[in-house]
């Protein structure tokens, strides 16, 4: 099955760099470009790709609005581009509901990857990177009282899972940790991200560390 994406970048040059990495893959196909946020969500409504790969600074509409628009909408996620992994746009771009990010220097097999494991509905959820971004910026606002009362949904097991989820421990690790099977930890996961209303990986994690589940460091 070929896996249909869109780039949305102000800078010609990185779109076609970026569309000649993906052109290595047989499986994947770019199926439009975008120089600017509003022509992204535009085009990603007629489009309809399995994935957008993002930039967050372009003129007009940046990519934090344009990302929220994007997902409000059918089937489609996205992929933020950003130049430094440390940029807090970055995780407004998560917050906006964004599955990943990844950097403009990112290896051509990766970026495949990438590609392939978000449109298959994954979270592009790197233990180290991601998780750094949101500690570094989700424990400026102190955690939300909102966001706690939110995991009251949650069985006592859902809420141990979703913290494993947030230090960064894979289905394999949780299942060890909780001596349970891996089938099972997916099973958690499953569940509270559908009893959180969270759309993956991403947004548990960062609902984790804005409830004060999770603390920086922790």
């Amino acid at each position: 099955m070929t896996i249909t994406v869109l780039l949305a970048d102000d800078q010609a040059l990185v779109r076609a760099g970026f569309r000649s990495l993906l052109a290595r893959s047989r499986d994947i196909t770019v199926v439009g470009e975008a120089a600017t946020g509003e022509e992204a969500v535009r085009l990603a409504r007629g489009a309809l790709p399995d994935v957008v790969l993002m930039d967050i600074r372009m003129p007009g509409m940046d990519g934090i609005t344009a990302t929220r628009r994007i997902v409000d909408g059918p089937g489609c996620r996205v992929i933020i581009l950003t130049t430094f992994d440390t940029d807090e746009h970055v995780f407004d771009a998560l917050r906006a509901g964004a599955s990943g990010f990844l950097t403009k220097e990112v290896e051509p097999s990766e970026l495949r990857r990438a590609v392939a494991a978000v449109a298959a509905g994954d979270a592009l959820l790197s233990p180290g990177v991601t998780r750094r971004v949101v500690e570094q910026f989700a424990h400026r606002q102190g955690p939300a009282p909102v966001a706690r009362r939110r995991l009251a949904v949650l069985t006592s097991r859902e809420v141990d899972v979703v913290r494993l989820v947030a230090l960064g421990l894979s289905n394999d690790e949780i299942a060890e940790r909780l001596t349970i099977s891996p089938f099972t930890a997916k099973t958690h996961i499953t569940r509270s991200i559908a009893k959180l209303r969270v759309r993956d990986r991403v947004q548990l994690v960062i609902l984790a560390y804005e409830s004060g589940l999770v603390r920086p460091g922790g």
